[in-house]
């Protein structure tokens, strides 16, 4: 897995774009790729997630 960290608090046009993009109203948001760079749909983590169903989506992220 890669992890890739992008910080859109300076709201520029060019962060503005990439939220828009990944239709993301704002940060926090989390998306998960597959090897081919699709989207997996229905891991998306949008806004605060307790650590527990953080974890699972990971897992299943993971393949676990």
């Amino acid at each position: 897995m890669t992890l890739l960290q992008v910080d859109v608090t300076a709201n520029s046009d060019a962060d503005k774009a990439l939220l828009k993009r990944f239709s993301l109203f704002g940060p926090p948001g989390i998306i998960f790729f597959d090897p081919r760079g699709e989207e997996r749909r229905g891991l998306r983590v949008v806004g605060y997630q307790p650590a527990d169903d953080f974890l699972k989506v990971v897992n299943t992220a993971l393949g676990g």
